[in-house]
């Protein structure tokens, strides 16, 4: 009898205690994994960013704070006595700066459409964070599912190595294909390796998204709805995501501030106002003992606009302006471009996984057991046996990477145009470019 050995024993254990450890894992569905990343940091600190902008048309729209001045005015410097001289007062004042009407309303037009750009900065970060993660779960589990296909092959494998071994013991089979099969046998447990190498590379992908240790394992659900619907025409959904883009909504808020600014700096060229009011107290005559009348000023004053600073300015804030123009112009034609590579990829995903699903992999499942029974009967060699069950394999890999790939682009096409879609028909009745929408409000 062999003797076991003894350095199995630790791995077992490691094996054990890591299947317990992943059985009690709760699976990940997709909508918890949408729930969790817009919780991330990077979601936080966008929302804190914009919650401060929030506070700046206040201060823009508010006059600027008055300024008292305290004095002592024309003491003699002879003696310091503040009876000695006429003209000899404390003096205490306000002043307040006062700009040109309009300019005010205007620095509060330009920083509150600045705070509703960081608004929608926050929205348009938060439905990239939703896609991507998206992207990421379907892509852990296509390779998921890649294993269990890998696993589920080895073990057919190993059932045709054992009957070409029992044909070979009985004289009818070859040992060639004996050790063919244990060739494709050895080729999917290297498959299995590379899996398992791209399926830890994705979850950390995923765990980073999630702001979880890179190494905490996630599980999967088993299934899930392979339902690929029909989608709407490519110009509804531009439509759609011209209206409901936080991404161009951002950009045009940020025009419209621009704009607030370029009149700001056409106020500019008008005169900023002071007006200054200030209270004199003098003591009385020592001569003569008799109170000396206090003295009070008014003052009223302006700025004299020269011109070259403010052309200069102008020209600035015109250049800002028409940069804010193109900066739109550029992400409404990436938004387009967006939409239709989105939609472009999720209707050939569609139409393959259509193909693989109904088609194909049945035609090859029917092929696999039509060829083990001949096979078993000598009537087919059994290379064509073991090729055609490696196809088998092949098609229902590709199946499940199609179909990840479909729900991939469904999730880009949902962030490009900004909404969450529902699957209609491309020939329903038209109502409006939102009757068929719904927000992302996980």
């Amino acid at each position: 009898m062999k003797s076991f050995p003894l350095y199995v024993l630790p791995l077992m254990g490691v094996c054990l205690w890591t299947g317990i450890a992943h059985a009690e894992t709760a699976p990940l569905t997709l909508e918890q994994a949408k729930s969790l990343v817009v919780q991330s940091p990077l979601l936080q600190a966008q929302k804190s960013r914009a919650k401060a902008l929030t506070f700046r048309p206040e201060q823009a729209g508010s006059l600027p704070d008055p300024v008292v001045s305290l004095g002592a005015l024309s003491f003699p410097v002879d003696s310091w006595k503040r009876g000695q001289e006429n003209m000899t007062q404390l003096q205490v004042g306000i002043s307040q700066a006062l700009p040109f009407p309009g300019k005010l309303g205007l620095l509060e037009d330009a920083a509150r459409f600045t705070a509703k750009a960081g608004q929608e900065d926050v929205a348009e970060l938060r439905l990239q964070l939703i896609s991507q993660v998206q992207v990421r779960w379907w892509n852990l589990f296509y390779l998921d599912k890649a294993l269990v296909i890998v696993e589920k092959n080895k073990s057919l494998l190993r059932q045709f190595i054992k009957i070409a071994e029992t044909k070979y013991k009985t004289g009818k089979g070859l040992q060639q294909d004996v050790l063919l099969a244990q060739l494709e046998l050895s080729k999917l447990l290297d498959s299995q390796m590379q899996w398992q190498s791209l399926r830890q590379s994705e979850q950390a992908r995923l765990n980073a998204l999630l702001n979880q240790p890179a190494t905490q394992h996630i599980v999967l659900p088993d299934t899930v709805n392979e339902r690929l619907q029909d989608l709407r025409s490519k110009e509804v959904l531009l439509q759609v995501a011209q209206v409901n883009r936080p991404l161009l909504h951002g950009k045009q808020w940020g025009i419209d501030a621009r704009q607030a600014q370029v009149a700001v700096a056409e106020k500019d060229f008008y005169p900023d106002f002071k007006v200054s009011a200030s209270y004199g107290a003098r003591a009385s005559n020592p001569a003569t003992g008799l109170d000396r009348a206090d003295l009070a000023s008014l003052s009223f004053s302006f700025n004299i606009p020269f011109g070259d600073t403010q052309d200069a300015q102008l020209g600035q804030r015109q250049a800002e302006a028409m940069q804010a123009e193109f900066a739109y112009e550029d992400a409404l034609a990436q938004v387009q471009a967006e939409v239709g590579v989105a939609l472009s990829d999720y209707q050939r995903a569609q139409q393959q996984a259509l193909l693989f699903k109904q088609g194909i992999i049945p035609q090859a499942q029917q092929t696999v057991a039509s060829m083990l029974a001949a096979y078993q009967v000598n009537k087919v060699d059994f290379l064509n046996l073991v090729r055609t069950q490696i196809t088998l394999y092949n098609y229902e890999t590709q199946y499940w990477k199609v179909l990840a790939q479909a729900k991939q682009s469904l999730a880009r096409l949902d962030a490009a145009v900004g909404k969450k879609i529902h699957g209609v028909t491309q020939h329903s009745k038209e109502k409006s470019v939102n009757t068929d929408l719904e927000n992302h409000h996980e």
